[in-house]
């Protein structure tokens, strides 16, 4: 049996939406999900203050009994603990998988510098929400007991890793971005006005140029916001122009967004290897 320890770094993850997820793996005897009180907390926009959210962390990561830890949900908060989260992690956290996307790309950024674990571009427990969220549990539930049809149909013989937009840009020059020379990254966003985007990909690519990457895929860009005049190009254009700039090969699309559909992503070369 998987055991999978669940925690929420950024946001709070409402009880009925944890409940559906329980619901959906009931009489499953291949996983076991538990849920840290923590993830119903609340302090302002967060699941807990800082102090909560990281001990829960902590106590999830370092549990020698878990096999996994996998995030309820995104929002903001994972930067706050992601440098003090690294330095409370113990033994027991180096073989487990982590795993979510978002906000939560700190903490699997820094875990994958740091080498501690397998962090994972993945769904989150709270995408249940959106309509067929279903399937995205499903695909984590799978991978997690040993299946891989749920894995980035691109990811192929190179090192990958997959991070939201925003958040890589935040990342980028931080004590917690970790070296991804040689890897294939992908990107996506969601809820941004098309020349934030450009303004992201300024300012992305030339960090992850002067990493020497293999080549940059591009997610969904999805839910953007009207202007009040046409940006003029599309998010394909938007990354072919910056890669074309900086010197990095655009690969093309990949399958990964904030959507049911977001496909699973494992850090590196070896971390196609689920738990089971």
């Amino acid at each position: 049996m998987v055991k999978v320890a669940i925690c929420a770094p950024g946001k709070r993850i409402e009880r009925e939406r944890a409940d559906a997820v329980l619901d959906m793996v009931a009489g499953d005897a291949e996983i076991d999900l538990k849920f840290h009180p923590q993830c119903f907390a609340r302090h302002g926009h967060f699941a807990g203050d800082d102090a909560q959210r990281l001990a829960a962390f902590l106590e999830c990561a370092n549990d020698p009994a878990v096999d996994a830890v996998w995030f309820a949900m995104g929002g903001y908060g994972a930067n706050r603990i992601a440098a003090d989260a690294l330095a409370g992690l113990t033994e027991a956290a180096r073989e487990k998988a982590f795993l979510g996307y978002s906000d939560n790309g700190y903490l699997l950024g820094a875990l994958y510098r740091a080498a501690i674990g397998r962090p994972v571009h993945a769904p989150l427990v709270g995408d249940i929400r959106r309509d067929g969220g279903d399937k995205a549990i499903k695909r984590v539930t799978d991978w997690l007991k040993g299946e891989k049809d749920g894995l980035e149909p691109t990811i192929a013989g190179q090192p990958v890793a997959a991070f939201n937009l925003t958040t890589l840009a935040m990342l980028v020059g931080t004590e917690l971005m970790p070296d991804l020379s040689d890897h294939v990254v992908m990107v996506e966003e969601v809820a941004e006005h098309l020349y934030a985007v450009d303004r992201l990909f300024f300012h992305v690519t030339q960090h992850l140029a002067q990493q020497n990457i293999a080549g940059l895929r591009l997610g969904r860009v999805s839910d953007v916001p009207e202007n009040d005049r046409p940006f003029g190009s599309s998010p394909v254009e938007i990354a072919q122009y910056w890669c074309a700039k900086t010197g990095i090969s655009y690969l093309g699309l990949a399958d990964i967004g904030h959507d049911e559909a977001n496909k699973i992503v494992p850090f590196g070369l070896a971390g196609s290897r689920s738990p089971a």
